[in-house]
């Protein structure tokens, strides 16, 4: 049978359909995908616990979770039913929420998001059609998500986390094209594997897992690195051009396209002169700063709200005037709120002169956050911003390698100038996602102590890293550009 997944798997591409159900050992979910579906279940749980009573259709023995659905809901009175299982039509659908009230289901599909998003309503419609084909009684389908406006009162109550969204009348044109979507569907699944070429749509709405696979015997530099360039790769794909090293001259008009294009044909790094006159002549000490920072769609402290951008940690290395180095660090592993502490401990961290070194505005948007919720601090802190210089535009305008691949994260550029501080060479914590699961999962008290030291000494390798390259980047800026 068909699921409510997997028809949404393939109105996104159906070659994804068809390898997620004929080849799914060659799905690779990514950290960001990995982590999504845990804030999933999370809100989910939650989401649950505002139904007290309801009746939870648990395990993955899908024939005994319909006759399990469909004896709650033959039951009289007012029910309320999670994950209720319902197959019509060849298509078989788990409901976030079911409920009964007098004469008619209401359908509650609940997302972690804070909004309603165009591919919510094919999720909703798709369920609608086969609560409706089963003989249920559907009065209304709600699409229910998080309200980013809710404050945690820290009391355990998260009442007011949600919103309910009417969608029924909105997704009526939708549930009309479902017997269709099965058809084309099915068909799919009972012949030889679509050809689909890669595109935009192995990204929209989703990171498609098989992305990997489908690009494997792909060109070394696809079109699609260009930085921004939807437009200029759809053109270049519709003239037939997947490397970017056969694009001819003239084809692109962006600069920084052209950059991009031209570094990658040569195979030669582009240095352009600039950075070094800005950079060289700063003071002594220099501060090279790095934030990680955890945000959860659940709230988890008093006064904080959703998918909040909270700090835990911090990283800086001091440059003297001698070229010595001093690595500073906080990171707040207890459970308690971070923030106060993590404040605090950075204001002692930096002293009141020498140049703060930040990669991107990240770490400016932390500090004021701070301010703003420690009045008592912002003055320091905001002594702190006033000292900051972003390095970021400085890269980006003076330096590109072809093996950035259209990119000036600090992950791709370290690796071509001190390939020793590559961040594959890292352990579990590699980025700024990993850093936040790694945090959620140290902090839960469930976590034994010996699991919690790798997650620490992960952390504090993974930030050390961050500053440390910003050390040799700013070098590197000062001798070549």
């Amino acid at each position: 049978m068909l699921s409510k997944s997997r028809i949404i798997d393939g109105l996104q591409c159906a070659k994804r359909l068809y390898l997620q159900v004929h080849y799914p050992e060659l799905s690779k979910v990514g950290p960001a995908a990995a982590h999504r579906f845990e804030v999933g279940h999370r809100v989910g749980e939650v989401a649950r616990s505002l139904h007290p009573g309801g009746h939870l259709v648990a395990g993955n023995d899908l024939d005994a979770a319909l006759i399990a659905t469909e004896r709650e809901l033959a039951q009289p009175g007012d029910k309320v039913v999670f994950e209720g299982t319902v197959a019509h039509g060849g298509v078989l659908i788990r409901a976030d929420i079911l409920e009964r009230a007098g004469a008619g289901v209401v359908l509650r599909e609940v997302k972690s998001s804070t909004r309603v998003k165009d591919y919510h309503y094919p999720d909703v419609a798709v369920q609608s059609w086969a609560l409706s084909g089963a003989g249920l009684p559907l009065s209304a389908s709600f699409l229910t998500h998080i309200d980013s406006s809710f404050v945690y009162a820290g009391d355990g109550n998260y009442s007011g986390l949600f919103r309910d969204v009417d969608v029924s009348t909105a997704i009526e044109p939708l549930v009309e094209k479902v017997p269709r979507w099965v058809e084309q569907f099915s068909r799919v699944l009972e012949g030889p594997m679509p050809a689909v070429e890669p595109g935009d749509h192995c990204h929209d709405p989703f990171e498609c897992p098989f992305h990997g696979h489908c690009t494997a015997d792909g060109p070394a530099f696809p079109i699609e690195i260009l930085p921004r360039g939807r437009k200029a790769v759809s053109a270049l794909r519709a003239a037939g051009y997947r490397d970017l090293r056969d694009v001819p001259d003239g084809m692109l008009k962006s600069p920084k396209h052209i950059r991009v294009c031209n570094a990658t044909k040569s195979g030669l790094p582009d240095v352009v002169q600039g950075a070094g006159g800005e950079l060289a002549p700063l003071p002594y000490p220099r501060y090279y700063l790095d934030f990680e920072t955890v945000q959860m769609a659940v709230p988890n402290w008093a006064g904080t709200g959703p998918y909040e951008q909270l700090p835990f940690q911090w990283s800086c290395h001091v440059e003297k005037a001698d070229g010595s180095l001093e690595h500073r660090a906080f990171l707040d592993l207890s459970g308690r709120p971070p923030m106060r502490a993590f404040a605090l401990s950075l204001i002692d961290c930096i002293d009141l002169d020498g140049p703060v070194f930040a990669y991107t505005g990240f770490e400016q948007a932390i500090i004021k956050q701070c301010g703003a919720r420690f009045p008592e601090l912002a003055d320091r802190l905001d002594g702190i911003l006033e000292r900051i210089v972003d390095l970021h535009p400085l890269t980006e305008r003076s330096y590109y390698h072809p093996s950035m691949m259209g990119s000036w994260s600090i992950k791709a550029v370290v690796p071509t100038i001190a390939p020793d501080l590559d961040y594959a060479k890292l352990g579990e914590v590699r980025d700024g996602t990993q850093a936040g699961v790694a945090y959620v999962e140290a902090i839960d008290p469930r976590t034994a102590p010996d699991r919690r030291g790798e997650i620490e000494n992960a952390l504090r390798a993974y930030c050390a890293n961050d500053t440390l390259a910003m050390v040799r980047l700013a070098h590197f800026l000062i001798e070549r550009c």
